[in-house]
């Protein structure tokens, strides 16, 4: 089989810990020969150890996401509500500008629950899928994608969490799970 030109669809999705991990080290693998990625984070704030790291690697922009809803469990109506159009407009937008400005890879780190929540359409997901241009790669994380999703992928890799210390209380730690 000859390596298609249209640009590939990876999926990291699961339960275990290292999705986004292994999405920013194919990032960092492909800035690295010379590509330009477009990191957008959803349901994520930027106090992360890797965003400053990431702003300073030539060839990957970092979107910020310059909003937190909190867990979606916990929003109120109107807060689900905001979130939607906030999520939704940041997806568009980044979309855009992936597209407009020739990005090779576009990360859409956590984009799962963000569809899962309806904070971004699934169907404009899909459809941008479908429409985007030769040769652009895309990343995407987050658990519990759909079955359309999984289709529309040709990677997906599962993470699987066969134990984590969350489970004996150990909260998340600064520099290893944040």
């Amino acid at each position: 089989m000859t390596e298609k030109k249209r640009g590939l669809v990876h999926i990291y999705c699961g339960d275990g810990k290292g999705k986004t991990t292994a999405a920013l080290g194919l990032a960092v693998r492909a800035a690295g020969r010379g590509k330009r990625v477009l990191i957008v984070r959803f349901l994520k704030t930027d106090d992360s150890g890797e965003v400053s790291v990431l702003r300073r690697i030539p060839g990957i922009r970092l979107k910020p996401c310059e909003k937190s809803f909190g867990f979606f469990f916990q929003m109120t109506e109107e807060q689900k509500r905001e979130a939607r159009e906030y999520y939704g407009k940041l997806f568009r937008e980044a979309w855009e500008e992936g597209v407009r400005e020739r990005f090779d890879v576009i990360l859409l780190d956590e984009i799962m629950a963000a569809c899962r929540y309806d904070l971004v359409p699934e169907r404009e997901l899909l459809n941008a899928l479908r429409e985007r241009p030769d040769g652009l790669e895309v990343v995407m994380t987050g658990r519990d994608p759909s079955e359309k999703l999984l289709e529309s992928a040709d990677y997906v890799s599962e993470v699987c969490k066969r134990k984590h210390p969350y489970d004996l209380g150990v909260g998340a730690r600064e520099g290893i799970e944040y």
